[in-house]
């Protein structure tokens, strides 16, 4: 994720043949605002960066701290005293103020309530002398909650199933979540910088590279297994992990949990903020447009082959989107089958699919804080009730503090 100013640094979605460079017109207007109340759940601990729901019958809600920590809330409201995971000594150390490293994304095995395994995504020191090339590494690693306490983790079952190289420290991505199909999908940045510029086209648009994908793999083989229908496993030079690619930094995405379809959140450059719909194979465009406009166009470019985002809003609205959930549950009927999201600046909206286009509106939320705290994330539970996980700058230092969105 990205902070502009802060840090340098399914319908089928159109192509970009189909729509005009000079983007989409400004369609907040032609929508009603929707209206929503915000709950406090939780302020016990700072930069609350990902929710994840075991889907086992508790109604429990596991937080990741980006400085290391899983904590649980449970279904009446109250926090564990202890966290349930603490990776914290195998980290890099984060700015709790500022840092696009951390504990950034988890996600429960399908088959948790039997196999108590979950997934968790952080940022790991490099130990080697290529640290001079290397900011970090990314890793991806497999956790056993404890046969004996359901409340902690086991870690000494500790298993890497995979570490990605960082040149840069931003664009690091994180998201983890299991689709329908059982596999797990994964977020990554492009490596960082500004302008992609690794490389002779920059790491999204190289297949040679995870970085600036969305990768699907199966977990349920050791380390894991790359599904036989992925879409490039057949290409060579190419990571058969990948599922997606073409973008810059996909912070948040989320599976529509009544169609299958994942939206994802890609952070922007310095004009522009996304929304996609992710299909198989898609080539989301990035470093060659950002959002519908050019930026880093190759003269034997074909942008007939891109797939363009659903929506983008410039940096007179916001500064970095931080994703969001089409809304499946039944608190808020006015919400329902909306893709909510918001911005880090702290505003939020919705898309409202009108025929074969979304437009956006303006979500209003009472009972905000007065400090207005910046999106960090956005959480879903087991009954598709929505969350928007948050920080805020204080006379005693930065407060994260989680909220659940009902009925106005």
């Amino acid at each position: 994720m990205k902070i502009q100013g802060l840090l340098c640094g399914m319908l089928f979605p159109l192509l970009f043949a189909q729509t005009t460079l000079a983007g989409e017109p400004d369609e907040t207007a032609g929508q009603p605002a929707r209206k929503a109340r915000l709950v406090l759940i939780t302020d016990k601990f700072i930069s609350p960066v990902n929710m994840a729901v075991p889907r086992d019958g508790t109604g429990r809600l596991f937080f990741c701290q980006k400085e290391g920590k899983v904590w649980i809330v449970n279904k009446d409201g109250t926090q564990q005293s202890q966290p349930f995971l603490d990776v914290s000594a195998d980290m890099v150390k984060v700015n709790p103020a500022y840092d696009e490293r951390g504990l950034l994304g988890m996600a429960f095995h399908p088959d948790f309530k039997k196999n108590r395994k979950f997934y968790v995504y952080y940022s790991a020191p490099v130990l080697n002398p290529v640290k001079k090339v290397l900011d970090h590494k990314s890793q991806l690693v497999e956790f056993t909650a404890s046969a004996t306490n359901p409340n902690m983790a086991d870690p000494a079952s500790k298993r890497v199933l995979m570490e990605i190289d960082q040149p840069e420290s931003n664009h690091n991505g994180g998201q983890l979540a299991f689709g329908p199909d059982g596999y797990l999908y994964i977020g990554l940045g492009d490596g960082g910088g500004g302008g992609d510029k690794h490389g002779t086209i920059g790491n999204a648009q190289n297949l040679g590279t995870v970085l600036g994908k969305i990768l699907r793999i199966d977990v349920n083989a050791t380390p894991y297994k790359v599904p036989a229908d992925n879409p490039f496993v057949k290409n060579e030079g190419a990571k058969p992990e990948i599922w997606a690619y073409g973008l810059r930094n996909p912070w948040r995405f989320s599976f529509d949990r009544s169609t299958g379809r994942i939206f994802a959140g890609d952070v922007g450059q310095n004009k522009y903020e996304e929304v996609d719909i992710i299909t198989k194979g898609g080539n989301y465009g990035w470093r060659i447009m950002e959002g519908y406009h050019d930026f880093n166009v190759p003269a034997d470019a074909d942008k007939n082959k891109l797939v363009a985002p659903i929506h983008e809003y410039d940096h007179d609205l916001g500064i970095s989107i931080t994703g969001g959930y089409v809304y499946r549950g039944n608190a808020i009927p006015s919400l329902k089958g909306l893709y909510v999201f918001g911005d880090y600046n702290g505003k939020t909206f919705v898309l409202v699919p009108k025929g074969n286009k979304w437009e956006r509106a303006e979500l209003q939320l009472s009972s905000r804080p007065a400090d207005n705290p910046f999106i960090l994330s956005w959480g879903e539970d087991e009954q598709g009730e929505l969350y928007m996980l948050t920080s805020s700058s204080t006379k005693n230092g930065f407060k994260g503090a989680v909220y659940k969105l009902v009925k106005e």
